[in-house]
């Protein structure tokens, strides 16, 4: 039997939490860019855990760019989707698998791009949520009147466009949005896109003036770990539990954060699902939040995907039982990002708590959290997430970080790649082939394989396309990854960490 609304009432209440009845007539509030796993296993899940204590009451369209995918799958399964939650919170175990029923529909962007205009005209539409990547979020000139336009501000703004037009300009049609892409100040930047976007496109002055003065732009920061999909033998083993088959179930960590910034209190009341779940924090500046995040735990894993990679482990809780990885790790956080991030927002005390809590959350033995698909985008990721970190460090100390210089070389050593016959860049690591998932990839491919070691590590380093800046002006930075990058070639990645840590501390 598949999970869908005509299967709730035979299903065992014991195994899951099941959606009443009532929350399938709530009015659909939310638009949604997106359909993968985080906003599904966060925003999702605190917009149905609301409905059912009767606080929002609003359920989500979600918008698929699409037609291929689990568009097909949403349908079959009315929307319906079981979060299986897994992990340690507050020194507790947590198990707990709840039935979603936030989404109503799921729309495709190319083939159903009038049923989206459409839900512009309704008046209980009040928020926008998105995770369209990290590259979704940039400025493409282009007409917003194509069916649909091709980035996602131009499907904003097109959006907001139609509810302009529907409302009269009136200032109750405005709109939250908040975009979680993992960018600094994302709600800023959308803005401002979406702000050139209609100037391009020569829209009316009292449409900006409407866009500006009535809708409200949200910085905005997600922690969750949800790998997805379990693999298959143990989804099998849950579905056997539930009693149901679920092609769209998710495992996500316990630990959950949704910090969102604003101090408007119309925000405050339209994103009432915050008096439910303190995973929710809506604050007037969430630079503590993010700064601890982005850096100490999602700069911690681009720092070690491609050693983890490298050195042959398939996901975070194995490379955490391997006491060098471990304490690479540990030290990642302990002696290179922690000191370069406190300061006016961050005091040492918490960068030691949110670090200790980190390793917790990696080690967590219920989640199955892939490497490959941390280094997904792997170039990016280094220069918005890392070099921040590097800088103050060096602004802070004039050495070198000498952990953060062996995840670097690590990376430059994954990108050495061949081009397969489909198109696809692959590396090599313990005798397994792996796929570069990387914007860059035909790039550092082509220095790879053009230069000797020690230009192809200038080369890379002098580059400011890649970095906005020419990091051999950090004094050693260069030789030091070099020599790093040399040791990996010869080595391998577990025995360099085996030789350069084998007198640190593990731990905080």
């Amino acid at each position: 039997m598949i999970l869908s609304r005509s299967a709730l009432a035979s299903l065992n209440q014991d195994s899951a939490i099941l959606p009443p009845p009532n929350l399938f007539n709530l009015p659909e509030k939310v638009i949604q860019f997106g359909t993968g796993v985080l906003l599904r296993g966060l925003p999702d899940y605190f917009i149905d855990k609301a409905n059912r204590q009767g606080v929002f009451n609003g359920r989500v369209v979600v918008i698929k760019s699409t037609d291929s995918g689990d568009s097909i799958t949403f349908d079959k399964q009315d929307g319906l989707y079981t979060v299986c939650v897994r992990g340690i919170l507050d020194g507790k175990n947590v198990e707990e698998n709840s039935i979603n029923s936030a989404i109503s529909r799921v729309l495709s962007a190319r083939s159903q791009w009038d049923q989206v205009l459409m839900c512009a005209h309704n008046p209980e539409m009040k928020l926008v949520i998105s995770n369209t990547t990290e590259v979704g979020i940039r400025f493409l000139e282009e007409d917003i009147r194509q069916q649909p336009p091709v980035s996602f501000p131009g499907k904003l703004l097109s959006f907001l466009y139609e509810r302009y037009n529907a409302f009269g300009g009136s200032n109750e049609s405005g709109m939250v949005i908040i975009p979680t892409e993992l960018i600094t100040e994302n709600g800023s930047k959308l803005e401002a896109i979406v702000h050139d976007l209609a100037r391009q496109n020569s829209l009316e002055q009292a449409f900006t003036d409407w866009l500006k003065n009535s809708n409200h732009f949200c910085n905005s920061l997600v922690d969750r770990i949800v790998p997805g999909a379990p693999a298959a033998v143990e989804k099998l083993q849950i579905e056997t539990k539930l009693g149901y088959r679920d092609d769209l179930l998710l495992v996500a960590e316990a630990y959950k954060l949704w910090a969102i910034e604003s101090g408007s209190e119309k925000v405050k009341e339209i994103l009432s699902f915050s008096q439910v779940d303190e995973g929710v924090a809506i604050a007037p500046d969430i630079t503590r939040f993010r700064e601890l995040k982005l850096r100490l735990l999602n700069g911690t894993h681009t720092l070690s995907c491609g050693l983890a990679i490298l050195a042959g482990f398939g996901t975070v809780k194995e490379a955490l039982e391997n006491e060098a990885m471990n304490r690479y790790v540990s030290n990642l956080m302990r002696f290179d990002i922690a000191p370069a991030i406190v300061g006016e927002h961050i005091s040492e005390q918490e960068a030691s708590q949110f670090a200790i809590s980190v390793l917790d959350r990696f080690r967590n033995p219920q989640i199955d959290h892939k490497w490959i698909s941390i280094s997904a985008q792997f170039t990016s990721k280094m220069k918005m997430r890392n070099l921040p970190v590097l800088l103050s460090y060096y602004s802070k100390f004039q050495s070198v970080p000498e952990y953060f210089v062996l995840g670097f070389a690590a990376y430059l050593l994954f990108m050495r790649s061949k081009l397969k016959e489909d198109g696809k860049y692959a590396g090599e690591a313990s005798g397994r082939e792996y796929i570069i998932q990387d914007d860059k990839a035909a790039y550092l491919s082509e220095k790879w394989n053009s230069l000797p070691l020690n230009e192809f590590v200038e080369n890379i380093m002098r580059d400011e396309s890649l970095w906005e800046m020419d990091l051999t002006a950090l004094i050693g930075f260069s030789a030091a990854v070099t020599a790093r990058l040399k040791s990996l070639i010869n080595d391998g990645a577990l025995q360099v960490m085996q030789n350069r840590l084998v007198n640190t501390l593990v731990g905080f």
